[in-house]
């Protein structure tokens, strides 16, 4: 086999504009079926992306033989319900974050991956772009002196009702929807998990959900200080200070596949930028780099980059920043 056969579940925006797209244009990636609880659904969106197979359930799609793993792009709340009868088919999955509602209910997946021998991923598509891999390695190589600390927003504007990410039984909210980037690329760049955390949140008072969300993670010495919002002015940028110098990540997580990505290592000369050295990236697309990673790892047999666990770390800092925001306290990631 040359290529992993891939079928996704449900006509997502992110999955119909984004991933699939994306995957298309991968080397060890194909995508030969897709699936809705609507038939018509899944022709149209087959038909207009060229996909060979439409099932009018994802059980269907789950029975065909032909289908070596699954991209799960269905609301939160039916992550781990699907992710779990998709390995029981044989199918690995490639699961949206967050993966799991909670870190109890993502470690379930670890008795899951055990059982099927299956791999389960979580689809941070940004720890595949050139953008992060390079900020990692100026960091972890000292470019910017000793880690002190990152700054991260991420934020857009939706208060429609009917909004899968308005609707707290589906698992919406801020944090859940954009603020796991936060956390998860603060991991990554330090390579450290959090010893304690803090958390501020504003609820929407019709929706319930958490319309703005604050945090600082403290990595033994090295904060993050973040903040998540679903109805603030559409914006997003990383930046990561050293003793010596910053980063600036100017379109951290929606990086575009149709244009040069930038990022600013600055030495700190002075305030107006006499110190700055712009980082351009070639053109690509993260999503076709997530996928290919994911299928070569399947196809050579080798480990996934980002396994459950990392997923469940993640989730267990988000529930921190919750419990914070309730308790008025520092908590630790994993307690109780």
């Amino acid at each position: 086999m040359t290529q992993l056969r891939w079928g996704v579940l449900g006509v997502a925006g992110i999955a119909t504009r984004k991933v699939i797209p994306g995957m298309q244009k991968g080397e060890w990636s194909t995508v030969t079926a897709i699936a809705s609880r609507d038939l018509a659904k899944a022709q149209a969106a087959a038909s207009a992306l060229g996909i060979p197979k439409a099932y009018g359930s994802y059980e269907e799609l789950l029975a065909d033989p032909t289908i070596d793993a699954v991209y799960n792009p269905l609301p939160n709340h039916l992550h781990v319900p699907w992710t779990i009868r998709a390995a029981d088919a044989g199918k690995h999955v490639l699961c949206e974050k967050p993966i799991a509602l909670s870190s109890v209910e993502a470690r379930t997946l670890l008795q899951v991956r055990a059982r099927t021998g299956v791999k389960i991923q979580e689809a941070f598509m940004v720890r595949s772009h050139p953008q992060w891999l390079e900020a990692r390695r100026l960091v972890t190589g000292g470019s910017i002196g000793d880690l002190r600390a990152m700054l991260g927003v991420f934020s857009y504007f939706n208060d429609e009702p009917s909004n899968i990410r308005n609707v707290p039984a589906y698992g919406g909210g801020a944090l859940m929807d954009i603020g796991c980037y936060l956390v998860n690329t603060s991991r990554f760049i330090t390579g450290r998990e959090p010893s304690r955390v803090a958390g501020a949140v504003q609820r929407d008072p019709a929706f319930g959900i958490d319309r703005l969300t604050s945090m600082l993670l403290d990595y033994d010495g090295i904060h993050l200080a973040g903040t998540c919002s679903t109805q603030m002015v559409y914006y997003q940028r990383i930046q990561i200070f050293g003793t010596l110098g910053q980063i600036e990540i100017r379109i951290p997580f929606n990086a575009p596949p149709d244009r040069q990505c930038e990022i600013v290592l600055d030495n700190g000369k002075d305030l107006y930028g006499g110190g700055q050295e712009v980082l351009t990236f070639p053109i690509c697309d993260q999503y076709t780099l997530q996928g290919d990673r994911f299928s070569k790892a399947v196809l050579d047999g080798t480990d996934l980059s980002d396994p459950l666990e990392d997923s469940i770390r993640n989730m267990e800092c988000m529930e921190a920043v919750f419990r914070s925001a309730e308790s008025g306290r520092w908590e630790r990631p994993g307690g109780a």
